[in-house]
């Protein structure tokens, strides 16, 4: 799973890209705002003075040799872009001419009109105090066409008010600030949102398979953001639906198996129940008493084989599905060896198998139920037994193994070949079908898987292998109650013993 990092997240990036870009548009706007207003307003080269004095005898010049002159639109023309704005004010009728209309300051124009005024009242009548003479400070020149006064122009000296330069400035930097934003949006989209897209679309695309019924599907959870952690999720999410898809398959699998083996090993005894009774009930055939009496006792024997299959069937289920109780206590493993060892005893001395039984010394206590443990112990030993041949040993060894107790069951049987290890603790698993050579009848086949579901209730392990020196090993490691106890010298019980 990847890690979620602070500056990946899907938040912080869109709030450190949005600031980014505020600081980028505000630096723009402002350089961009400084360089329009020193175009707009003059170039450093000329002074206030001298861009007037250059704008009179200009249009003095233009005047002289075309009276007709489009006074407006030369000054447009030829001052429009990197001049200073400046007012021209005409002494025939008196219009205010500029050649940037929107820069000029406010009442410049009356200044410069209020001054041609003055000075043709001066030509006129002699100098003389002029009331409301109140102007902005500008640099003035006058436009001589002839030796006659035909104009006023007026520059401004000191920079233009807020509202002049916004009104100039703004539409400009309005567009630019439009395109930065817009710029700004794409490469943000292109960074941080499209990646992140890309990811949604494969989250996406993983839900919609998974509804469909593939639990194989996996997002990609890279990126280190919110996104990847919601990939995260799915992908664990989806590999638990996998594996329990994987389980229920596997499950209703072992149901169908379970089924047919059920139905196998009961329909045999009841086969053969259902024959020899169909047999007994026949009028027209007479059985002589010897016949009929062992008719009877095969049905017998049946009915008990039919009987065993069932109650390990019902122990199987209540061990496997938890509904059985078991009352834990510290179990001594000599006492355990020894009922294994009183139960078997007759089929020892009858077959002439020798059962040694070992616990080692500092060996612990068992933590488990004794009748339960006594009944795994039971199964294991007797599956031994039935494949070792007579005149062969079995061996039940009991030690320390860590905070565990290991009790190993070896034979001197056949072994198990290879191949059927896996199986060995399978329902219905016919130990002698594994284990040729040997003519003792096998049981229901449910023995082992009783041991190991009783081993997995005591929270042990039960493992099958063959012994280095032939035949097979049972090996059981259950868990250890903290009182030990003193070892015990090995016990063994043969038929010439019990003569």
């Amino acid at each position: 799973m990847h890690e979620r990092v602070w500056y990946r997240s899907l938040y912080w990036r869109i709030a450190l890209g949005y600031i980014a870009l505020l600081a980028v548009l505000l630096v723009v706007q402002t350089g961009l705002a400084v360089w329009l207003t020193d175009r707009m307003w003059g170039r450093a080269s000329r002074t206030p003075s001298q861009l007037a004095e250059l704008v009179a005898q200009d249009v003095s010049a233009q005047l002289t040799q075309t009276p007709e002159l489009d006074v407006e639109d030369h000054l447009r023309r030829i001052y429009g872009s990197g001049y200073q704005p400046f007012v021209l004010v005409l002494d025939g009728d008196r219009r205010t001419l500029s050649n940037r209309p929107t820069a000029i300051p406010p009442n410049l124009g009356r200044d410069a009109r209020m001054r041609l005024i003055r000075l043709d009242h001066e030509r006129d009548r002699g100098p003389g105090p002029m009331s409301g003479d109140r102007r902005l400070p500008a640099a003035y020149a006058d436009v001589m066409v002839g030796g006659a006064l035909k104009g006023v122009v007026a520059v401004p000296q000191g920079p233009p008010p807020l509202s002049v330069s916004l009104r100039e400035l703004a539409p400009t930097l309005l567009w630019v600030g439009i395109g930065m934003l817009g710029a700004g949006a794409a490469v943000m989209s292109l960074l941080i949102f499209r990646p992140t897209h890309r990811r949604l679309r494969s989250l996406e695309e993983a839900a919609r398979a998974l509804g469909e019924g593939r639990t194989d599907v996996r997002a990609n959870q890279s990126g280190g953001d919110e996104v990847s952690a919601l990939s995260s999720a799915f992908n664990r999410m989806a590999a638990d639906l996998e594996v329990r898809a994987t389980a229920l398959a596997e499950s209703d699998r072992a149901r169908r198996q379970l089924l047919a083996d059920v139905s196998h090993e009961l329909m045999t005894p009841l086969s053969a129940i259902r024959g020899y009774v169909e047999t007994l009930g026949m009028k027209e055939l007479h059985l002589d008493a010897a016949t009929r009496e062992k008719y009877l006792d095969i049905a017998h024997q049946e009915t008990h084989k039919l009987e065993a299959i069932i109650g390990d069937l019902l122990d199987l289920a209540r061990l496997e599905g938890g509904g059985d109780s078991f009352e834990y206590d510290e179990v001594l493993v000599d006492d355990l060896l020894r009922r294994v060892a009183d139960r078997h005893r007759p089929a020892l001395i009858e077959r002439r198998v020798t059962l040694t039984t070992t616990a080692a010394r500092g060996t612990p206590l068992i933590h488990g139920d004794a009748e339960r443990l006594e009944q795994a112990l039971q199964n294991v030993a007797a599956n031994a037994i039935r494949h070792t041949p007579d005149g062969g040993t079995v061996t039940l060894r009991a030690e320390p193994a860590g905070d565990r107790v290991r009790i190993t069951v070896t034979d001197t049987g056949p072994g198990i070949p290879p191949e059927h290890l896996p199986h060995i603790f399978d329902r219905f698993y016919k130990a002698d079908a594994a284990r040729a050579g040997t003519a003792v009848a096998s049981g229901s086949g449910l023995g082992l898987s009783i041991v190991r579901a009783i081993v997995a209730r005591h929270g042990g392990a039960i493992t099958a292998s063959n012994a280095p020196g032939g035949g097979a090993m049972f090996t059981m490691i259950l868990p250890a109650a903290e009182r030990r106890h003193p070892g015990n010298e090995p016990t063994a019980f043969t038929k010439a013993q019990r003569q």
